[in-house]
């Protein structure tokens, strides 16, 4: 079956950097768009970036020119490099993909930007 396992969060100061993963399978990964969402307590869950299978990524406003999305088909994982960390990106950062008509998600990780 499909699993997507996070991995990567932690703690960090504002301005800090961290890099998540997400390693898949029980798919087609190299056929798949992937993407990141997180979501803060209290807060609707928000697309932070996605790649296409091609390897073309797409930021929301928020984030470009801190964070970058890769992936390693590979390795079946997709990676967020986040640089130039702030308090409102502390949040669980999910891994999503739609496959065999379903949305999938893996667990979480936790991102805490604290000083």
């Amino acid at each position: 079956q499909v699993q997507l396992v996070e991995s990567g969060g932690g703690l960090v100061q504002p301005g800090g950097s961290l890099r998540l993963s997400c390693a898949a399978s029980g798919f087609t990964f190299s056929s798949a768009n992937m993407a990141w969402y997180r979501q803060a307590p209290g807060k609707q869950r928000e697309l932070v970036a996605s790649i296409t299978s091609g390897g073309t990524p797409i930021y929301t406003g928020s984030v470009k020119g801190r964070f970058t999305i890769s992936r390693d088909n590979a390795k079946n994982t997709i990676y967020l490099q986040m640089n130039s960390l702030k308090s409102e990106d502390m949040a669980v950062y999910l891994c999503y993909v739609f496959w065999a008509g379903r949305a999938r998600w893996g667990q979480g990780t936790q991102v805490t930007v604290s000083s």
